[in-house]
């Protein structure tokens, strides 16, 4: 039987063809995201809560779940709060028993030596071992870290930025800032020598943060030039401090500083009141402030997270470059 002739080809079904469509779509994907590089819409700026820094993250603020976490903690140890009484190992001592007994003992091990041949690096004053100048405050010191995170937290600080705190104390408030932020980035003018005296020699030994190099100064004058200059400051504050100085100073000092206060972005913050400003009458106050090219912004009150205890903050900023 004789076949009839047909043209030669191949007949390739339509699923096979898409199939092959798909692929080479793939692989065209590929070689052009390997040739090119890629790009991210992600944001740029740190929360304020955590910042992500070399090799580990800083927290600010403490969260629900950091709570939660402690609160099981304790009762899975199912712990209560006792009495504090003498017990096996353990001999409870007010602060002047405990000073009294460094006095007349120097501790169970100790060299019999003078103390300028024993092998104390950086000796330091029995009053501040054993703490006497944590209740300098009418509040506990405790309290030191409810300012920090709020502070930071309001004015969205990162570990560069710059901070000076008028009236650091014996630094309650200030060891927090210092342990976040980056070595000389902490200033702090401070009036009372015993204060600037347990700052240094007790509490930043003590906490580990002598590396960090804080930039404390003595004086009461308002005279910001010695932290020096070709910086600005993200954050001032002044806690409880404005109370304690004339209007007129206060006024000063604000004046002095508002050319070192990033625009917008800085902040003061003042707690308590602001009688310096409310004295002068709502009209002249906001006037006055706005002759400096500052602005107020609002009203603030934070809680304590371990007692009972709010404190109020007043809040400003510069408007002006």
């Amino acid at each position: 039987m004789a076949l009839s002739s047909s043209p030669k080809g191949i007949l390739i079904p339509i699923p096979v063809l898409v199939l092959s469509a798909a692929a080479a779509a793939v692989f065209l994907f590929f070689l052009l995201s390997s040739s090119s590089p890629t790009s991210c819409s992600c944001p740029t700026t740190a929360s304020p809560a955590v910042v992500q820094t070399t090799g580990h993250q800083q927290r600010i603020l403490t969260t629900e779940e950091d709570v939660e976490w402690v609160k099981s903690q304790i009762e899975l140890n199912g712990l209560h709060m006792q009495d504090n009484v003498l017990r096996k190992g353990i001999n409870p001592r007010t602060r002047a028993q405990q000073l009294q007994d460094l006095i007349q003992y120097k501790g169970i091990s100790h060299y019999e030596q003078e103390e300028a041949k024993n092998h104390t690096a950086f000796p330091c004053p029995g009053e501040l071992l054993v703490e006497e100048h944590h209740s300098n405050y009418g509040e506990p010191w405790a309290g030191g870290r409810d300012v920090f995170e709020f502070l930071a937290a309001s004015s969205r600080l990162i570990p560069e930025s710059r901070v000076l705190e008028i009236g650091c104390g014996t630094l309650r408030v200030g060891l927090h800032f210092i342990r976040y932020l980056m070595p000389e980035h902490f200033h702090c003018l401070e009036r009372d020598e015993l204060s600037l005296m347990a700052a240094f020699r007790y509490e930043l030994p003590a906490q580990g943060l002598l590396y960090k190099r804080p930039l404390i100064m003595k004086g009461e004058d308002m005279d910001f030039v010695r932290f020096g200059s070709g910086f600005m400051y993200d954050l001032v504050y002044a806690s409880a401090v404005f109370l304690h100085m004339p209007d007129k100073l206060v006024w000063v000092g604000l004046e002095r500083l508002v050319s070192q206060l990033k625009p917008l972005d800085g902040r003061i913050f003042v707690s308590h009141n602001i009688k310096f400003c409310s004295r002068l009458g709502g009209d002249e106050c906001t006037k006055r402030l706005k002759s400096l090219g500052l602005e107020y912004m609002g009203k603030h009150t934070h809680d304590s997270l371990l007692f009972n205890h709010y404190e109020i903050w007043f809040e400003f900023r510069r408007f002006i470059a």
